[in-house]
């Protein structure tokens, strides 16, 4: 099969797609973009020509907005042409599916396939979470598939997840992972396991996030503030949850909760199950965590209010949030004093009898207990203390009203608004961190991918405002080792289990980004 000197299949190769949807017009636009003739195929006869309509005017809404130039829109576009049967595919290079996601579907499609296409044809699926193994043992040569997973929007989403099942061949898979990063996309290895890396490890921003609602934590759209405007993520969950719909999210998570054979760690919310269940599936039926009416107003976040701002605060130690809140404190009239000889609270404060400490995934009044002072706040983690607008905080149980106002004051003389959650272990942003640095360490340790994969899989794929690896390491492999212990041991049960990965870097001493490649 002809190739280009970086391993890709060259753009004489002829493209053959199956299924014209979102996904495999997609797919159609960025092939014909990189060059290759592509032949669209569907088993509605009037599908592929709509489909190659709608391209032609996606590509005139790029030329219009200067994004692509006149010749290069009018060349893709007179490499598109509709295959009224599937015999019309049978001098593919590659054979694309993108029909839907269902497995004897697509076993059925591929072993007809394999009776169209030439002996060197390569195989691929664009499957989103079936196993690439099973959809390959339908063929008499197993070898010849592999996943390639894009994701919607295709021309805009730089990720590709090649997927080797346990049969793909390894030439078949570097060339479509060279042809991916000829056609402009960013591709990771994945080996073929429930979820992949992306919806996989993306769990525990749900995940978490459901939890914390089952508990009362927080509201929907207080969690969600946390998450953005602490977390540094570009959208809550709640609202992603809506957006992509709640039943899709649900089948998702099932899916991967019985791929993994009933792991406690990938377990459905019951929330989320009623919801759907009533029909509130997010913003296609206008309701979900949120309403989308016409009249429908998006609820506000709870926030504290104003409280009186402290005469001074004094530091316990050095870390990025006391740090960070010196910074921020400048020109606020408040005095600050240094007093690091009690470092025992971790990064913390003292505002009068008030100990304000960064979550070690203890409760507050776990920690108020165990080192003896009632007054004790727990303040959530951000992804940069001193570009946070919102930090989420909980007192313990016992905290006097007055000592915890204390606090509020302080952070918002730094310029915070402040979230009040229930007092939870781990609050918002630092359990769904380690939770996910948790899941990422674990597909790494089970030679799913690699770090490096992982890490640009979820930046990519899900637009995280950091790959959960690189973030575990500029935290330190430790406190997030000791977040999910204390979780483990606060909840109980097998969720918060530590992955092998994480323990073995925190007794070297080591980080992801040092540890050898396996």
């Amino acid at each position: 099969m002809p190739t280009t000197p970086s391993g890709a299949l060259s753009q004489n190769t002829l493209v053959g797609i199956i299924g014209s949807g979102t996904m495999g017009a997609g797919i159609a636009q960025v092939a014909a973009l990189a060059g290759h003739p592509v032949a669209l195929y569907d088993t509605r006869s009037d599908a592929p020509a709509k489909a190659i309509q709608g391209i032609r005017q996606n590509l005139e809404k790029l030329v219009a907005r200067g994004k692509l130039s006149k010749d290069a829109a009018e060349g893709a576009a007179s490499r598109l042409r509709a295959a009224a049967t599937l015999n019309e595919l049978r001098d593919a290079g590659i054979a694309i599916e993108a029909a839907l996601e269902d497995l004897p579907v697509k076993r059925q499609l591929f072993a007809e396939l394999e009776n169209v296409v030439n002996a060197k044809c390569i195989l691929a699926t664009n499957t989103s979470s079936l196993s690439v193994t099973a959809i390959a043992s339908a063929l008499r040569s197993p070898q010849r598939l592999v996943g390639m997973h894009f994701f919607n929007p295709v021309p805009l989403m730089e990720l590709v997840e090649v997927i080797r099942g346990l049969a793909t061949d390894p030439e078949s898979l570097a060339i479509v992972h060279a042809t991916a990063r000829a056609w402009g996309k960013t591709p990771v290895h994945v080996k073929s396991t429930p979820g992949f890396i992306v919806n996989r490890v993306a769990r525990p921003y749900y995940g978490e996030a459901l939890l914390l609602l089952t508990e009362r934590a927080a509201t929907p759209a207080t969690i969600d503030a946390v998450m953005k405007q602490a977390g540094g993520f570009r959208m809550g969950p709640f609202e992603l949850m809506d957006l992509v719909g709640l039943d899709i999210s649900l089948a998702v998570s099932q899916s991967i909760f019985d791929g993994y054979l009933g792991d406690p760690r990938y377990r459905p919310s019951l929330i989320q199950q009623e919801m759907v269940r009533a029909g509130f599936l997010g913003r296609k039926t206008k309701r979900g965590f949120y309403e989308y009416g016409d009249n429908a107003l998006a609820p506000a976040p709870d926030t504290e209010p104003p409280a009186p701002r402290p005469e001074r605060v004094t530091l316990l130690s050095s870390g990025s949030f006391s740090e960070s809140l010196v910074k921020r404190l400048t020109n606020s009239g408040v005095t600050i004093v240094h007093s690091p000889s009690q470092n025992e609270h971790g990064d913390a404060v003292q505002v009068g009898d008030a100990i304000l400490a960064v979550s070690d995934g203890r409760s507050a009044t776990q920690r108020a207990r165990e080192i003896g002072h009632r007054n004790f706040v727990a303040v959530d983690l951000a992804l940069d203390y001193g570009k946070a607008s919102r930090l989420a905080i909980a007192k313990a149980s016992l905290c006097d009203e007055a000592a915890y106002l204390s606090t509020v004051g302080l952070l918002q003389a730094a310029g915070f608004a402040v979230s009040r959650f229930r007092d939870v272990p781990g609050l918002a942003v630092l359990r769904t961190i380690a939770m996910l640095a948790n899941e990422a360490a674990d597909a790494v340790h089970q030679g799913v991918a690699s770090a490096e994969d992982v890490d640009t899989a979820m930046r990519k794929g899900v637009n995280y405002p950091r790959g959960p690896l690189a973030w575990a390491d500029d935290l330190g492999i430790e406190t997030i080792q000791a977040a999910l212990t204390n979780l483990a041991h606060h909840y109980g049960g097998d969720r918060y289990r530590v992955s092998p990965r994480i323990r073995h870097l925190a007794w070297t001493d080591s980080t992801f980004s040092e540890a050898p490649t396996d």
